[in-house]
């Protein structure tokens, strides 16, 4: 028998201090941004930090999830991000066919499907294996406290304003126009075969888990809280849900999906702007949209906001779940990964569109096909950066295989 089964002892401590700091800047950012932005900002703020507490609480990771996968067999996150997804599109189709949410107009993110998501998203895919984490789980885990993921931050957001100086190459390469199969087939038809698709996918994680190990395998064990919805972990599926409420909530309050990585080429060109170099004056930053963010206080900035509610929600929730304490002794080989692959991160992600949340999970929803050719070829990326973790001394998590 494996002992995967075997339940682990309840906690009952908690991190007072960055528990009461995490809730208090929470708190004070949303009065601040009511005051100097408007109440739907502050209310975006405070999607983001329950987001950032959903992730860390489910541990709902896209990277960890694939390589578990891939290396092992393993399918409950792909499950589960297939629920996400189900549950993403049930909410999103009908909206953005209407145009419309309780009054209000929507969009999705709709973006061309070419060169340039294959090969940024290809990127991206190896990059969260040798950064450990994706967009989101980078901001999370940053959050819960790993110093590790502060370098892959640093150089996430690096590669993502370096990336925008290359946008005109990567725009003029082939790619078909913007396609959304909410347009193209229609709200029902479109839920129909996207929900069958997810299925599907779903079913052959079933399939592939089972011939590799016999059976579906139960998680790892995690220590139990005395109350597991406020202090974790939750179970994934709860994740899965609270991501696509909170997503939808985001749509909503912004006019669109939730996104991560645009904040991060936003902050690293204004970074490059103080060093003095004239971002201003390249194409991606001309346009009124980019320049007007580029010219404007980050707080204006709806996925900025966002991003920093995110990482002090997870702060809070490692502090509920007593598991708030950085390790500042990071082996050489695992920064120089973490370089590496926060560079390729940031600059596939802008070649690509958006990240695993605004291209993957938020394309997705928007029915956007850039949403699936990212998806394959950030897959395909994984792979190759899966294989490639134990040569910078990271772990490839397997179930030791054991006789009966």
């Amino acid at each position: 028998m494996s002992d995967l089964a075997t339940p682990l002892p309840r906690r009952f401590d908690i991190n007072p201090k960055p528990l009461a700091l995490s809730l208090l800047l929470v708190a004070l950012g949303a009065v601040y941004l009511a005051q100097t932005v408007s109440g739907r900002q502050a209310a975006l703020y405070v999607v983001g930090a329950l987001l950032g507490m959903s992730l860390y609480h489910a541990a709902f990771g896209f990277t960890s999830a694939w390589r578990v996968f891939i290396a092992d067999g393993r399918g409950a996150g792909l499950r589960a991000q297939m629920l996400m997804l189900g549950i993403g599109v049930l909410l999103f189709f009908p909206a953005l066919s209407a145009g419309s949410l309780f009054g209000h107009p929507v969009a999705g993110l709709v973006s061309p499907a070419g060169t340039s998501v294959i090969v940024g998203a290809f990127m991206f895919g190896i990059g969260m294996q040798l950064g450990g984490g994706c967009a989101s789980g980078t901001l999370y885990t940053v959050g819960g406290g790993s110093t590790r993921m502060l370098v892959t931050l640093a150089a996430f957001i690096v590669g993502s304003v370096v990336a925008t100086a290359h946008m005109p190459f990567w725009t003029a390469l082939p790619s078909l126009k913007p396609t959304s199969l909410v347009t193209t087939l229609g709200a029902g038809w479109a839920i129909v075969v996207n929900l069958a698709v997810f299925a599907a996918i779903a079913a052959l994680t079933v399939v592939i888990e089972k011939r590799r190990h016999g059976r579906l395998v139960n998680d790892a064990p995690r220590a139990v809280n005395t109350s597991p919805w406020l202090h974790g972990p939750w179970p994934l599926f709860a994740g899965a849900v609270a991501l696509a409420l909170l997503n939808f909530a985001t749509l909503a309050l912004s006019g669109r999906p939730w996104g991560v990585t645009s904040a991060f080429a936003l902050w690293g060109a204004k970074l490059f702007s103080l060093a003095g170099i004239d971002v201003a004056n390249w194409p991606y930053w001309s346009s009124h949209t980019n320049a007007t963010a580029l010219a404007s206080s980050v707080t204006r900035d709806v996925t900025s906001v966002m991003d920093a509610g995110i990482v002090l929600g997870a702060m809070a929730a490692a502090a509920l779940a007593g598991r708030y304490a950085p390790v500042w002794r990071v082996p050489m080989r695992s920064l120089i990964a973490a370089v590496v692959g926060g560079l390729m991160l940031g600059y596939g992600a802008r070649l690509a569109y958006g990240c695993n949340i605004g291209a993957y999970f938020s394309g997705i929803v928007s029915g956007s096909l850039h949403g699936w050719l990212w998806l394959v070829a950030a897959f395909a990326g994984n792979v190759i950066g899966t294989r490639l973790r134990p040569l910078f001394g990271l772990e490839v998590e397997r179930i030791r295989q054991t006789g009966c």
